[in-house]
């Protein structure tokens, strides 16, 4: 079978790489650009599996990159993780909110960009759920044989760890589940995330949701249910 193909993005040749080196070490081969506007010629010639994706670029920035993807009829389901500084939580929620799967903060452990890729690639791979199991909330249906989600029978634009976040808090009304519980769940047992990550999911879910945001609800100091 193919190894799978990462496209990493980054304009500082230091980290990209270190990037290149630890994915290679791991049997994944990797294309590298150093700016927005060559990742797209890159990809432009051929699809990788998985792309990580600076959003500081000289140009064209990460996000644009980013949002050109996702617009993109061939590149839309494209795996997307972005690199991020510190303090960039803004730029994080629009990433995400583009269709992001995943972010990794800078400076980052070997391990932890390592098992965030496995992760992504994973949940790509992953069998499709049964057709006929889906869940209808008042105006909101979640179909994930479709993995679709309708609001007034308009779909949202949701990224797979949204949907899967969303579909496992509305699977169980009212049942309060831990950050770590959600983790373990749309993750799997050796993700290693921050509190933090999960609430940045959290919030961009709200705002695609719009007025049904307020049905996932924060319990202070245990984790987050939907509203029953």
């Amino acid at each position: 079978m193919a190894r799978e193909h990462i496209l990493v993005v980054e304009d500082e040749e230091d980290i990209r790489e270190l990037l290149r080196y630890n994915l290679e070490k791991e049997g994944l081969p990797v294309t590298a650009a150093a700016s927005g506007e060559e990742a797209l010629t890159v990809v432009d010639k051929a699809l990788p599996d998985l792309v990580l994706l600076d959003l500081m670029l000289p140009g064209m920035d990460g996000l644009e990159v980013c949002r050109r993807f996702k617009a993109g009829e061939r590149t839309r389901h494209l795996p997307l993780i972005m690199l991020t500084a510190k303090g960039e939580e803004a730029d994080i929620v629009s990433g995400l909110e583009l269709g992001a799967d995943d972010y990794i903060t800078k400076p980052f452990s070997p391990r932890v960009l390592l098992a965030r890729v496995r992760a992504v690639l994973r949940r790509r791979q992953a069998a499709p759920v049964p057709e006929g199991e889906h869940l209808t909330i008042r105006e909101l249906l979640i179909h994930p044989g479709r993995h679709e989600v309708l609001l007034r029978g308009q779909p949202l634009e949701l990224t797979a760890t949204e949907f899967r976040l969303l579909h496992l808090l509305a699977r169980k009304p009212g049942w309060v589940f831990t950050r770590s519980q959600i983790v373990s769940a749309i993750h799997g047992d050796d993700y290693p995330v921050s509190d933090r990550s999960v609430d940045v999911q959290v919030v961009s879910l709200r705002k695609k949701l719009g007025d049904y945001g307020p049905y996932v609800e924060t319990i202070r100091g245990v984790g987050y249910r939907f509203q029953d």
